[in-house]
């Protein structure tokens, strides 16, 4: 049954010229039939290089957005039109505006699970992956961190000669895997490595052993000798890890 259904999308695929993006996120059965698969920067940047005139983005509304942002000239579509992210919803642009108003020497860095009009009051926008980096190069001392403020203050840790303000926003997703759950975890898997997402709350960051991307949380479990892994984000990410190895 699901085999009819793919081949029927790959056979209406390329009669309407069309280059579907899959999140990391998305069940197996949608990631087999995707041109490209990864986190929402990577598609975005990636969806530049198809000749394809029309993209269909399975993923949440503010992927399809950054899509369109990086390749105005084609048609971007979102497979399924009411899917939001909270965390990039969470906040208005009238909110931060006012807060660059009461501190103009503040710089905004908003991270790319955001939306369209969140990132139009920013300066500088980032991914899970890039962000420490880009804030250590900033030529601002002091700066907002937006939306999250878990990979915020990931952020913040690294960059100790930053003053980073933080908001009370973030992923309820992560947000809601806790210390208690990653010590039983630990205990019932000791020899197991944990690999999370820094969206998760930094106490439990702390305890794992790799902090990153969705792309580099699989990418380091597919470079490891290690044989276990307790995956702290979505669940979707240890089941394409479980069918890879």
């Amino acid at each position: 049954m699901i085999k009819d259904v793919q081949e029927k999308i790959l056979q209406l695929k390329k009669e309407n010229d069309i280059c579907i993006l899959a999140h990391s996120y998305q069940a197996k059965e949608i990631v087999e039939i995707a041109d490209i698969t990864g986190d929402s920067y990577k598609l975005s940047v990636e969806a530049q290089k198809v000749s394809n005139k029309n993209i269909l983005m399975c993923g949440v509304h503010f992927m399809a957005e950054a899509a369109k942002m990086l390749n105005p000239d084609k048609n971007v579509y979102l497979a399924n039109p009411s899917a939001g992210c909270p965390m990039a919803e969470q906040m208005e642009p009238e909110m931060i505006e006012m807060i660059k108003a009461q501190e103009p020497d503040r710089k905004v860095v908003c991270y790319i699970n955001t939306t369209a009009a969140l990132k139009r009051v920013c300066d500088v926008c980032v991914t899970s992956s890039s962000a420490v980096k880009i804030v250590k190069n900033m030529d601002a001392d002091k700066i907002l961190f937006i939306p999250d403020c878990n990979l915020g203050a990931f952020v913040k840790k690294a960059c100790p000669e930053k003053d980073i303000m933080l908001l009370q926003g973030g992923c309820p997703v992560h947000a809601s895997v806790t210390k208690a759950d990653m010590i039983a975890a630990k205990t019932a898997h000791p020899d197991a490595l944990v690999l999370c997402h820094p969206e998760c709350i930094p106490a439990v960051s702390e305890m794992a052993d790799y902090v990153g991307s969705t792309s580099g949380i699989m990418n380091f479990a597919a470079e490891s000798d290690a044989k276990e892994f307790i995956i702290g984000t979505e669940i979707s990410i240890a089941e394409h890890l479980q069918y890879r190895f």
